[in-house]
């Protein structure tokens, strides 16, 4: 029979990440199979940087004339530089550092000058706006851009062009996020709705409300809705999120307050996700136990077997996941009659593809494989990459947790943000893709809104379908029936 898999606590204990850092032991877990080492964050013509002190790599950012960092290495500390030093001051002490290596106090200034260096700042101001476009919600942030190209506009006319370019795509990004964050609030609410009194009886009646199968019965055409939305989930995500997810306070600065005074906001596309796979379990328990016939239910479980093969394929193993671990769930899996009618052959592959058993190592593997077809693929349906995110968030939270931020002489531990950024920049190559499958919306609708049941629901619902097998199952029936029949 499927074991129990723990699907609602995403967040809690660690599990996944062996890192080829000298950090602290993560504890027993086994060695992962490594992706291979990421193009490591360095200065033009020199070595990768290990660690330095925080003015070291805020200089290390700054361009001049002759010289622009390393995208890899721009990525990296903008990602990782959040954790020491709030975004509006970080672009302050840029703008002050190109003030005073370009001298552009003085009057009148060096055109010549000028101009050389320009497109260079430019440029990191728009890839910084780009990657990172949540940090421009703070109107500091605006303020320091207009405040330093006005300083160097008289050199070039074409400067106050750019930036209003740069300002009007930013701008874009932002009404956008915003409008996927109202989008997310509407969703939580309407999916939030729980129906445990459909299950108030031994005898059920016919279903009083429509089921995923009538909805949409081909398992393919289900794979696909379920990869818009993971899709739409991962498109809202900032890099940033990962980063704030598990912020601490710095030890060495002064204050007894992080970089973020709002917290839960800015992890909050991030938590949405979070919530997406845990409501696609529990949509998955409800459709298996709602159905008063063996037969019924075992065609459920036989459908939804399909439907994970299909995300299999596709490349969509946060859904995956999500499948399995709702038929793992103990109302589920004790139906031991209707797993009996059920062919669950193709579940128990599916199964051993993500087997938790040495840290993962078959989803790994298969993940790899993924990655290496969306590098080399010529459409988007071979792009397609959804990793197992719970699992993804754990490996970025044994790399926070096994390495120190900073090393015992106070130089950041740059070394580590190289590999952070690796995995979230792996992931934001994966959040890039455009979903190819056209929308169904009766069945995004459905899959968003559909009534489920909580656990106790869930459990009513599993002993109604199949009676207790025990004391301790016979009491706690007679408990759940009670307590449904008084809310009713």
């Amino acid at each position: 029979m499927p074991q129990t898999v723990c699907s609602g606590t995403m967040f809690t204990t660690p599990s996944g990440f062996s890192p080829h850092l000298a950090c602290a032991e993560p504890g027993e877990e086994e060695e992962a199979p490594q992706e291979g080492p990421g193009p490591g964050a360095c200065l033009v013509d020199g070595p990768p940087i290990t660690s330095a002190s925080l003015d070291t790599l805020i200089q290390n950012l700054v361009p001049t004339a002759d010289y622009y960092p390393e995208k890899a290495y721009v990525f990296t500390f903008l990602l990782s530089a959040r954790l020491f030093i709030p975004p509006p001051e970080l672009l302050a002490r840029v703008c002050e550092l190109c003030i005073k290596q370009q001298q552009l106090d003085q009057s009148p200034l060096d055109t010549a000058k000028v101009r050389k260096f320009g497109p260079k700042i430019l440029q990191l101001l728009t890839e910084w706006t780009e990657t990172f476009p949540s940090d421009f919600r703070d109107e500091k942030m605006v303020g320091h851009l207009k405040d330093f190209i006005h300083r160097i506009a008289s050199c070039d006319e074409g400067y106050w062009k750019t930036l209003n370019q740069v300002l009007q795509k930013l701008n874009q990004r932002l009404a956008l996020m915003s409008q996927g964050e109202e989008n997310i609030v509407k969703v939580s609410l309407n999916a939030s709705s729980i129906s445990d009194k459909l299950v108030a009886f031994k005898t059920k009646p016919p279903p009083i409300q429509k089921d995923m199968i009538s909805i949409c019965s081909d398992p393919y055409t289900l794979a696909q809705q379920l990869t818009h939305i993971e899709l739409e989930h991962l498109s809202r995500i900032g890099p940033e999120e990962f980063v704030q997810a598990f912020v601490q306070k710095d030890t060495l600065d002064g204050t007894q307050q992080p970089c973020f005074s709002d917290q839960k906001k800015k992890t909050s596309n991030l938590e949405a996700y979070v919530r997406w796979f845990n409501r696609l379990c529990y949509l998955v328990a409800t459709e298996i136990c709602m159905p008063a016939k063996k037969k019924q239910r075992a065609q459920v479980i036989e459908f939804f077997i399909d439907v994970a093969r299909e995300c299999f394929n596709i490349g969509n193993f946060n859904s995956l996941m999500a499948i399995i671990s709702g038929m793992n769930m103990s109302p589920v899996s004790r139906l031991k009659k209707t797993w009996g009618k059920a062919k669950t052959a193709k579940f128990y592959i599916l199964e051993h593809q993500m087997d938790p058993t040495g840290n993962f190592y078959n989803y790994r593997t298969a993940l790899r494989g993924a990655a290496h077809r969306s590098q080399t693929a010529n459409s988007n349906r071979e792009r397609i990459v959804i990793p197992f995110f719970s699992l993804l968030i754990k490996d970025i939270y044994f790399l926070n947790e096994g390495c120190a931020n900073r090393l015992p002489n106070g130089h950041v531990n740059f070394e580590k943000f190289v590999e952070l950024a690796r995995q979230v920049g792996e992931f934001m190559t994966w959040k890039q893709v455009e979903c190819p499958f056209e929308e169904d919306r009766a069945i995004l609708h459905y899959l968003h809104t559909a009534p489920i049941f909580s656990e106790d629901g869930l459990y009513l619902a599993s002993y109604e379908s199949e009676s207790p097998e025990n004391q301790v199952e016979k009491d706690r029936w007679k408990a759940l029936r009670s307590n449904v029949l008084a809310k009713t």
